[in-house]
């Protein structure tokens, strides 16, 4: 809730993009779609797919990131964010190990002192 009331009260900028909606939608829970949808609904900036991103998803699948994860970090990097962040201990293991590849800083808020509010 702290992440969504610093975007809410604009201090952050939440970032959505058609990576996104692609995997949200087909969640055969509705009313989980809707309450994602609802908290995407305050982000400032969408990205959207195209040759650039398609193209840097794959670069980062092929260092082991699964094809969402990936486009979803290409998606970030596109729009040049200051973080990225994940609660999914997987994804975050693989940034941390793969870091110097990437043009986005990964964090976890759920871990203590993942330094993540500047």
């Amino acid at each position: 809730m702290e992440i969504i009331n610093y975007c809410q009260a604009e201090i952050w900028t939440l970032i959505t993009s058609n990576v996104l909606d692609a995997e949200i939608n087909p969640t055969p829970d509705k009313e989980r779609i809707e309450n994602v949808k609802k908290i995407l609904s305050i982000a400032k900036i969408k990205v959207l797919s195209g040759y650039w991103l398609k193209e840097r998803a794959f670069e980062l699948a092929q260092l082991g990131f699964f094809s969402y994860d990936a486009a979803h970090l290409a998606s970030a990097e596109r729009v040049k964010s200051d973080i990225f962040l994940t609660t999914d201990d997987r994804l975050f293991k693989k940034a941390q190990n793969y870091n110097q590849f990437l043009n986005v800083k990964v964090s976890n808020p759920l871990i203590k002192n993942c330094n993540f509010i500047d």
